[in-house]
């Protein structure tokens, strides 16, 4: 699914110049679980935004599905997004004054789709929301709220979606159901990509990719990623 070679991006701050990512090379085959973990500076939130077509590497090269990302202009990026791409982040980026129904069918409004009657109601059904749907963001808890916004990058059935510190809002058993979610769509065949601080949550994942300073430092492939519905369990049912 994903082919990263080289990737190097960098940012001027001050009058110099830093390497957000320094020479990042990465695959992510389909229905992979990856979390990217490191500390704050290390480069995931901008090795997100080239994966998630947000941003261009630099120099280096990037295939996404078996394209070229360089060769394709901006509006051919933008449809590229909307379409296989499903954005979760760590603040819900809800629109206050719209149900959660509304939210979720915000992307279908630039959607290609012939039929898109009924998609947003099943995506809130998929995230266990479906009785929220008149609900005000508002009016919901902060767990609530994640799922609304999950249930937004689900709508267009994208093929990957990507979650940076979507539990950086939540208490932990709130978070543990956003990840519980996550894991349940990784199972259902969907690509995760998780940006975590947290090696707790990165241990949820099937695979580690560490990143420090820009580069990976380490891509580990865990036997037995830990199971947030067991810990949810654990701490309480």
């Amino acid at each position: 699914m994903i082919q990263l070679r080289d990737a190097c991006k960098t940012y001027r701050k001050n009058g110099s110049a830093i390497a957000a990512l320094d020479g990042v090379t990465l695959d992510v085959e389909r229905a992979d679980f990856l979390a990217v973990l490191g500390p704050s500076g290390s480069g995931k939130s901008t090795l997100m935004n080239v994966i998630g077509l947000l941003d261009r590497p630099d120099t280096g090269a990037y295939s996404f599905l078996g394209e070229a990302v360089d060769a394709l202009g901006e509006d051919e990026l933008a449809t590229l997004r909307n379409e296989k791409i499903g954005f979760v982040f760590q603040s819900f980026h809800l629109l206050p004054k719209t149900t959660a129904l509304e939210n979720v069918e915000l992307p279908l409004l630039y959607s290609r789709r012939r039929d898109i009657d009924g998609l947003g109601a099943r995506a809130l059904e998929a995230v266990g929301l479906a009785d929220r749907a008149s609900h005000h963001p508002g009016e919901l808890s902060g767990g609530e709220q994640q799922r609304v916004a999950i249930a937004r990058a689900l709508v267009n059935d994208p093929e990957l979606i990507l979650a940076d510190e979507p539990t950086g809002n939540l208490d932990r058993r709130s978070g543990l159901e956003v990840i519980a979610l996550l894991q349940q769509l990784n199972r259902n065949g969907r690509t995760v990509i998780l940006v975590t601080h947290d090696e707790e949550l990165a241990r949820m994942a099937g695979r580690i990719v560490r990143l420090v300073d820009g580069r990976v430092m380490s891509d580990e492939r865990l036997p037995r990623p830990s199971d947030a519905v067991a810990l949810l369990t654990a701490n309480g049912g």
